[in-house]
């Protein structure tokens, strides 16, 4: 057995490369680069794939949340509620817009945010939330809104590692304010570089993004809003990501095919590891978490097997250096626990049945 990547990009592309080169030579031929009709139709496309009204396309993902921090008119000293262990790309964006990230602890289960922690730390401070789906999971959007309803706390999605997952019928992006979804190479739905976007329901929070995402212009020249800049989606990643969307739910459904491999293989190590265990529409798979007591010492056995693995995240983003000590009063246990615990393993559609129950077998035979 070779060698088993966390990912492997150039398996999805080749297979695809026919279709990715018919893309690139449309938009070559084109003549259009920046803002023509790829992107324009991909935003048609993706927001009718989410349920969405409107779709703005996006240079990647942590802009996204910083345009829609930016929307919501969050700036200087605002409080912005986020969750410190999805890799600090909320705390970036909080900290652009020159505001203030409250953190929120994580439920042990889904490892997002936990809606009765929200209940005890958010004031009449808290400007906004965002709320991230995290490893493909979503968060139990009905308890959040619920409290954020209640104080009238607009809510922003991450759906970064979320693409088509869907709670109660109504798609991640559709619960809150906005969505912000990125397109880095590695997500559910990936371009071939990076790309990001925003979907909403709200016409002025539409036309506000618009205009942020190049230079505050209403027409050209022209800026009527502060804080634009360059943050387009261009035309080749959108023309290679309408390639791929109709492929998306296959390939969700993959992913969750694999995870429940895992999960009811593994599951038989007599708590030694504890693994996922919803496989509803809530959860597409991003990445395949499990959490062990053994963790550091079975990353090292499986590498040294050519399973390559990662942790996401290892530093929660309280604990990171650049706060220098800000946060030091910040108590979140259950994230703290998570960050010591947690382990990504290979989850990806083009994985073979060979290459998943290779990596069963080296991860029983580590704890047997």
């Amino acid at each position: 057995m070779g060698k088993i990547f966390l990912n492997d990009l150039h398996r999805q592309n080749s297979i695809l490369e026919h279709l990715l080169s018919d893309a690139f030579l449309r938009v070559l031929n084109s003549g259009r680069y920046i803002l023509g009709t790829e992107v324009s139709e991909f935003e048609k496309e993706f927001a009718t794939f989410v349920g969405s009204k409107y779709c703005i396309g996006l240079s990647n993902g942590t802009d996204s949340l910083e345009l829609a921090l930016r929307s919501l008119g969050i700036g200087y000293k605002s409080k912005v509620a986020i969750v410190a262990n999805a890799g600090s790309y909320s705390s970036t964006a909080v900290y652009a817009c020159g505001a203030i990230p409250q953190y929120i602890d994580v439920c042990n289960d889904k490892m997002t945010m936990d809606p009765k922690d929200l209940r005890m730390n958010i004031n009449k401070e808290t400007k906004a939330v965002i709320v991230t789906h995290l490893y493909g999971q979503m968060a139990n959007m009905p308890a959040i809104l619920e409290i954020t309803n209640k104080f009238e706390i607009p809510v922003i999605e991450d759906c970064a590692q979320a693409h088509g997952a869907e709670l109660n019928k109504i798609k991640a992006g559709n619960w809150g304010k906005m969505g912000c979804f990125s397109f880095y190479p590695t997500k559910n739905l990936g371009a071939l570089g990076d790309a990001g976007c925003i979907v909403t329901n709200d016409f002025t929070i539409q036309e506000h993004l618009l205009k942020l995402r190049q230079y505050g212009w209403s027409k050209k020249y022209k800026s009527d809003i502060p804080c634009g800049r360059n943050s387009r989606l261009d035309e080749l990643q959108a023309a290679f990501l309408r390639g791929k969307l109709p492929y998306l739910t296959e390939w969700n459904n993959r992913r969750k095919d694999i995870a429940n491999i895992y999960s009811q293989r593994l599951n038989k190590l007599n708590n030694k590891v504890i693994c996922p265990t919803n496989f509803n529409q809530d959860n597409v798979f991003h990445l395949y978490v499990m959490r062990t007591n053994n963790r550091d010492d079975l990353a090292k056995y499986l590498i040294s097997c050519g399973i390559i693995v990662d942790v996401h995240y290892p530093i929660p983003d309280h604990q990171q250096t650049f706060h220098k000590n800000s946060f030091l009063e910040v108590e979140l246990p259950v994230t703290k626990k998570l960050c010591k615990e947690i382990l990504s393993i290979p989850c990806y559609p083009e994985l073979s049945n060979d290459e998943i129950n290779f990596i069963v077998s080296k991860i029983v035979d580590y704890f047997v």
